[in-house]
């Protein structure tokens, strides 16, 4: 049904409006359908994608402070504090106090939060590979180049 509404609405000759929407919603089943592959992946690791992001940052970026991790990814304080506590619940990390500011807490990748991130990077591999794997290489970069210039404020 979603596929008969895109076609019909990117194909609306003549009405801007309507493409504009259409490319929105295509953008939007895109990454429902990445999101959706992904988390059914990392639900055996305890993980969803936000998590999976929280881990990221903290391996490429190391200890860091809930405020600085929600510079880093965007996502909004509250839900960073639901997603830091089930991954803390998880053993996946850890809050330590800053010694920089005794006030605020440095958040730590564990043990084991360092092996669910190999896990789920294999998983992000295969999904990727289902998801992205009709277009080459340079069909990817350019896809990326795209959606960079789309996200970028």
């Amino acid at each position: 049904m979603l596929d008969d509404l895109l076609e019909r609405i990117l194909a609306a000759e003549g009405d801007p409006a309507a493409r504009h929407a259409g490319l929105g919603m295509l953008l939007a089943a895109a990454h429902g359908r990445a999101r959706e592959g992904m988390n059914d992946e990392l639900r055996p690791l305890g993980i969803d994608v936000r998590g999976f992001s929280m881990l990221l940052a903290l391996d490429v970026y190391g200890p860091s402070s809930q405020r600085r991790l929600i510079d880093f990814t965007g996502i909004d304080k509250s839900t960073m504090v639901r997603i830091v506590d089930d991954l803390e619940d998880g053993g996946l990390v850890r809050r330590e106090r800053s010694p920089q500011d005794r006030r605020a807490h440095a958040i730590r990748l564990t043990g084991d939060g360092a092996r669910t991130l190999e896990s789920a990077r294999r998983a992000g591999v295969a999904v990727g590979e289902r998801v992205f794997g009709r277009l080459g290489p340079d069909e990817r970069d350019q896809l990326v180049g795209l959606l960079r210039r789309l996200a970028a404020r």
